[in-house]
């Protein structure tokens, strides 16, 4: 444990590339693979293997017949040492100046499929004019998403999240958005408008991660406990589990009027919900970088013009349809 002092680390003695080591062996959980995938030959990962065995004095692969199997400190390392060689590679690739005309840099931002499709097409549209040479990737949201959540952020360039689930990180004002519910089309208890009784009545389909927290908060601050009767992992999915049911579901009025669904009615809430305001949230170690602060700056101006065309809506709002083909009221909006 040469490496250790008072209990610490001291980086100044310690081998990076024994953490991109650390990575490959605990991943590929072979010596040989591991060496091959990252460029040394068996005796040289064997030695690694050693090395790292010393230091963290636990044999990390342990030989289960023919095949290795992590130890219990090798499997909590596993997630560790992809996260720190992903945190290096942001450190060694950032940039003092950006060119988004000539450079050819990878943005990743985490988003549920509501900020991908209201936020991301017309993103992905923008990057491609002003950085063709510039890549965009989207990661779906976990339920793991609040844990370790400032490791997670160090190793991605931005959250799409509404306020209400997470703070203390810095963020970029989006958009806002207004709840809408949504129902069967020939829902048999449903007529002209839903009532706060049915809310609490009818069965639910809820949309299963953090981001409902806002919603159901605001549910119970009415006295209702959501009868949940089925939960998705995509805010797409809920217009489909809600048609031809008895299910009601609470969704984002942006992305229905960009995915409506046939068979659905899109319905005013029954009480006055708190507007939803997304919000792009992002590590203070990217503050200063040169590429972030370019990102940063054109999701703000593709969320302003969401803006725009949502006040030009409010002055020329659309009219009134009943047909089961259409959208009662304004077109749907998946989250």
């Amino acid at each position: 444990m040469a490496w250790m002092t008072g209990g610490a680390v001291n980086l100044s003695n310690l081998d990076l590339n024994l953490v991109v080591a650390l990575r490959a062996l605990l991943e590929e959980r072979n010596v040989t693979r591991a060496g091959q995938r990252i460029g040394l030959t068996q005796p040289a990962m064997s030695a690694a293997l050693a090395r790292l065995r010393r230091h963290f004095d636990d044999p990390l692969l342990s030989r289960t017949g023919s095949r290795y199997s992590l130890t219990p400190l090798g499997a909590v390392l596993r997630d560790r040492a992809a996260t720190a060689c992903e945190v290096l590679e942001r450190t060694f690739t950032s940039q003092a100046t950006f060119d988004p005309a000539s450079d050819t840099r990878e943005f990743t931002l985490i988003s549920s499929d509501y900020g991908a499709t209201v936020l991301g097409v017309p993103l992905a549209r923008a990057l491609h004019t002003e950085a063709p040479g510039v890549h965009l990737t989207f990661q779906q949201t976990s339920p793991t998403l609040l844990d370790n959540l400032g490791t997670l952020l160090s190793t991605v360039d931005g959250l799409l999240l509404p306020h209400g689930v997470i703070d203390g990180f810095p963020a970029v004002e989006l958009f806002s958005d207004q709840w809408v519910c949504l129902v069967s089309d020939d829902h048999p208890d449903v007529g002209g408008e839903l009532t706060l009784a049915q809310l609490a009545e009818l069965p639910w389909a809820v949309y299963q991660r953090a981001y409902d927290a806002p919603v159901t908060r605001q549910l119970s601050m009415l006295g209702i406990s959501p009868n949940v009767d089925v939960s998705v992992p995509s805010f797409h999915l809920l217009p489909m589990v809600v048609a031809n049911t008895r299910r009601v579901a609470l969704v984002q009025k942006r992305l229905v009027e960009r995915s409506p669904t046939p068979g659905v009615r899109v319905m005013p809430s029954p009480f006055p919900s708190v507007p939803l305001q997304e919000a792009m949230w992002w590590h203070p170690v990217h503050a200063q970088d040169a590429g972030h602060a370019w990102l940063r700056s054109v999701i703000k101006k593709v969320a302003q013009g969401l803006n725009d065309a949502s006040d030009a809506d409010a002055d020329h709002p659309p009219a009134r349809v009943t047909s089961s083909s259409q959208w009662m009221c304004e077109p749907p909006l998946t989250s």
